[in-house]
Order: structure tokens, then C-alpha cells, then sequence
């Protein structure tokens, strides 16, 4: 493909981009920067983590994403007796007319492109195993035999940071299995003013249909085609091995802090969803800019604090933005 076609496929997909936060903007209020890491989400084909408190809108987000990427959508409740057949499905014994038994396969509620786990974190390790292979391998098995999902197939699970009774941390696996963690906080004064006068009306506003499943498959490859700047590869890569405390090079302040950094699977998020932040800002290329924006929402929930560091009340989101910003200056310096 010449790259004058690249270029005009990379400024359509940006303008369609715009259009679907605008329309997802009509239903989700005064929160630019979750529908921005939502978007990308998706198309980097990647699944998102969802982090808030109840009643911030991410129920509605989800719902008002499946209107706008005409995906299909199922909504599953976490809870502690969830059995892994209640997302993925089960075989049952069915009779036909003649007497003849057979097996058959009833699917569960993960057939679908856009699953909301709702309260993840409140599900048994078991429970949550078998989303793992769901999100991993784009299928799940039962009885033996392999079902594929539909495609594209997407998660956004949620999670509410303050609860821990009852709750199940999730393991280390699964959270490097969810491409970005997205923090979910209040909304400013004057957005919380307007979502009180959209919501309690007569009328609820409306959001439209802007991609469909297939312009969202072509746009994930399309992403993939984005060039990166060898500069910005460069910095993705001390990003995140700058984030690990085995490396000698490494700040004192993760090395004194940080338990265990992100792995090679951080540096392929940091390599895709800059170029997804770019797309949303209408840029035919990543920057540095979009390195040190997107560090946060990759990297804070594939490292660990040691417990010195949580005594201390420190969080991994300031280490990831002090470290950040060291890695840009260096290397702007450079």
C-alpha cells in the first residue's frame, strides 16, 4: 500500500474516531479521557479495566459503547457463586422426538462482542480462570471441545477499589491479560451539572450507530500498520524497562519500591495504544507525548508495590509518572 493511501486511511478512521466520542459523549458525560482509553481499547483489540465507584456511569458506558460500534453485548454479575458454566456455558441432555439423547451445547453469555464483568474481583479464582482463556485465546472449551467466540470479541470488566470484603484479588495472569486499567473518578462540578439535567428529564439523550463490528476489525489492523518513530520505540522500551527493579539502571525510587515491574507484554500495550491516542488526537504518528500519557493506564497494573512501599503510602501511579517523566527528560536530552 503507497503511503499516500496509508495516510488518507489513517485520517478517516481518526475523523470516525472523533464521531463516536462525540456520540458516546451525548450518554456519558464530562469523562473525555475514560471514552479516549475505552476507544483505544478497542482498537488495539484489547480488553479494559474498569476502576471506580459505584454509581460513576461504567454500566452505561459499555451500554452506550455497544450502540455506537453496533457490537453485540451481554452483561454478567460477578458474584462469589459464580460458576464458570454460568459465563461460558454447559452441555445438557437433550431428547429428540424419536427418543434418541445427544448431547448439546447451550452457550453462555461470553458468546457475545461485548462483555461487561461487572465487579470482577468478586468472583472465585476458578470462576476467573476460565474468563482467562476467554480473553487470551478468543475461545473457551468445554467438554473437550474448543468453541470459538465471535469476533471481534472484547472485555471491560469492572471493579470497585474500596470493597475487599468478599472479594478475590485478581491474579497476577489476568491483569497482564487487560490491555489497559482505566480509572473512573468523579466527575468535575460543571459535567455532574449536566448529567443531572440530561438524566432527569423526560427524554434521555440518544447516542447512534457509528461503526459496525467489521470497521472495527479493519480499524485494529489498521493500527497495526500505523508507523512508530524509532525514537518512540526507544522510549517505550526504557519506559518499561526502567519500570523493573532487577535492572541496573533502573531509578531508586522503583528499586526501593516496586516489587516486581511489567513484562514484555507492557511494551506491545505501549506500542499499540500510543498509536490509538495519536488516531484520537488526529496525528498520523505517535510522540513522546503519547508515551508519557499512556504509561499510567499500561503499566500500573502489571508492577507490584513491595510492602514497605504500601506501609509507606505510596502508589504505583506516581511511581509510573515519576518515572515517566525521568525517562522523557533523559531522553529529549539526549
Amino acid at each position: 500500500m503507497s503511503d499516500e493511501n496509508l495516510v488518507a486511511e489513517i485520517e478517516a478512521l481518526s475523523a470516525k474516531l472523533q464521531e463516536a466520542e462525540t456520540s458516546i459523549a451525548r450518554r456519558f458525560i464530562g469523562q473525555k479521557g475514560v471514552i479516549d482509553l475505552v476507544l483505544s481499547t478497542l482498537v488495539c483489540g484489547g480488553h479494559g479495566l474498569l476502576i471506580g465507584l459505584p454509581g460513576l456511569g461504567k454500566t452505561r458506558l459499555v451500554e452506550t459503547l455497544g450502540t455506537v460500534m453496533d457490537l453485540s453485548e451481554a452483561r454478567v454479575q460477578f458474584t462469589p457463586d459464580l460458576m464458570p458454566a454460568d459465563i461460558l456455558g454447559s452441555e445438557v441432555l437433550e431428547t429428540s422426538d424419536d427418543g434418541s439423547r445427544a448431547f448439546k451445547f447451550i452457550e453462555g453469555p461470553v458468546f457475545c462482542q461485548l462483555l461487561m464483568a461487572d465487579e470482577i474481583n468478586r468472583a472465585s479464582p476458578r470462576t476467573q480462570s476460565a474468563l482467562l482463556q476467554a480473553m487470551q485465546e478468543k475461545a473457551v472449551t468445554i467438554a473437550g471441545q474448543s468453541h470459538d467466540l465471535p469476533a471481534p470479541f472484547h472485555v471491560l470488566a469492572t471493579q470497585n477499589p474500596i470493597e475487599h470484603e468478599g472479594t478475590y484479588p485478581l491474579p497476577e495472569a489476568q491483569l497482564d491479560r487487560f490491555l489497559l486499567q482505566i480509572d473512573v473518578d468523579y466527575p468535575t462540578r460543571d459535567a455532574e451539572r449536566d448529567i443531572i439535567l440530561a438524566t432527569t428529564g423526560t427524554e434521555d439523550a440518544q447516542s447512534h450507530n457509528v461503526f459496525s463490528a467489521a470497521d472495527l476489525m479493519a480499524a485494529q489492523e489498521l493500527v497495526r500498520r500505523m508507523p512508530v518513530g524509532e525514537s518512540v520505540m526507544e522510549l517505550i522500551l526504557d519506559l518499561v524497562r526502567a519500570c523493573r527493579p532487577e535492572e541496573p539502571d533502573a531509578p531508586d525510587s522503583v528499586k526501593a519500591s516496586v516489587g516486581w515491574g511489567p513484562g514484555p507484554r507492557a511494551a506491545q500495550a505501549l506500542m499499540l495504544t500510543v498509536r490509538a491516542r495519536a488516531l484520537l488526537e488526529g496525528r498520523l504518528a505517535p510522540s513522546a507525548e503519547d508515551v508519557t500519557a499512556m504509561a499510567r493506564p499500561v503499566l500500573s497494573h502489571r508492577m507490584a508495590l513491595t510492602f514497605a512501599a504500601r506501609a509507606r503510602g505510596e502508589t504505583l501511579s506516581s511511581i509510573v509518572d515519576e518515572v515517566a517523566e525521568q525517562v522523557t527528560r533523559v531522553e529529549a536530552a539526549a
